[in-house]
């Protein structure tokens, strides 16, 4: 059967794993979003400087700049989550020690993601 494909109809489908064509798609999708969530963050942090620490506080606190923010934060991480996972898989021939790499770039990625937004969230609450 597989003889009567055309070499063309061979290479239609997503990859061995079926699945690369969504993780490049998402690495777009998140740097097309990062464009405007880097601009703002970077207008934002600038606006601030000079201005003494309860300002900064009250301005965190906003609901807008929170929700911007938290999205700028959790953007950020996964994108670099899928940078450095196609760095790994990319560079690191071991199979054993890409594994592990990539089990312990995905678990530092999540606890610093979460750690930065929960930082966020304490401004905003006031913990």
């Amino acid at each position: 059967m597989s003889r009567l494909l055309t070499p063309l109809k061979k290479v239609r489908g997503l990859g061995s794993a079926k699945e690369g064509v969504h993780h490049w798609w998402m690495q777009r999708v998140s740097a097309v979003a990062l464009v405007p969530l880097t601009l703002w963050a970077a207008f934002s942090v600038a606006s601030m400087a000079g201005k003494p620490y309860e300002a900064v506080l009250t301005y965190f606190a906003a609901p807008f700049n929170v929700a911007m923010f938290t999205l700028f934060l959790f953007a950020g991480f996964y994108h670099a989550s899928l940078g450095l996972q196609v760095f790994i898989e990319d560079y690191i021939h071991h199979e054993n020690t890409k594994i592990v790499t990539l089990i312990a770039m995905k678990l530092l990625m999540v606890l610093l993601g979460t750690v930065s937004i929960l930082a966020v969230l304490r401004v905003t609450f006031g913990g």
